[in-house]
């Protein structure tokens, strides 16, 4: 115990309390207010880890997208019409079921795409201007025009090929 305690506790064990501070009542030895502390962070380290998730957060979003040049995928295609028509896309505009638009995970808003049905050949170009889609196993989801050209509205799905073509 040291002779400077004030309260004959004995210094706080390393547990992210400074040294020479009491345990109950964090009175600093030595007359240093000590750093306050909550459930055991600081609110400097609080602050610092907020912007950092923040940051990150940010950046995740950014670098998630991916460059249109080159892009080649096989995959299953899907439409949404109806229940989503006005309703506000990821990009802002509104849904419009009868345009030539798609929703894609990660390519940029505005991204013109050739899908192809590989069933029966059959192709359509669509402006990229929302998120998803959101079913698993799925590449893209396709507005109700674009399904109704490729000819997939009875199945509801389609495995298609999607090429990036240069804007």
């Amino acid at each position: 115990m040291l002779d400077s305690d004030p309260c004959g506790r004995g210094p706080a064990p390393d547990e992210g309390v400074s040294v020479g501070t009491c345990i109950d009542c964090c009175t600093a030895i030595g007359g240093k207010p000590p750093p306050t502390f909550v459930r055991g962070i600081s609110k400097k380290m609080k602050r610092l880890l907020g912007l950092l998730a923040l940051s990150s957060l940010l950046t995740g979003c950014a670098s998630g997208l991916i460059d249109p040049n080159g892009y080649d995928e096989t995959g299953t295609a899907s439409y949404y019409g109806a229940k989503h028509h006005g309703k506000r896309t990821a990009s802002g505009e509104a849904f419009n079921q009868n345009a030539m638009t798609a929703a894609h995970r990660r390519l940029p808003f505005g991204t013109q795409v050739k899908v192809t049905n590989l069933a029966n050949n059959r192709s359509v170009v669509v402006r990229i201007n929302d998120r998803g889609p959101h079913g698993r196993g799925r590449l893209i989801d396709l507005s109700r025009k674009a399904a109704e050209q490729l000819r997939m509205l009875g199945s509801g799905t389609a495995r298609v090929r999607v090429q990036a073509l240069n804007n």
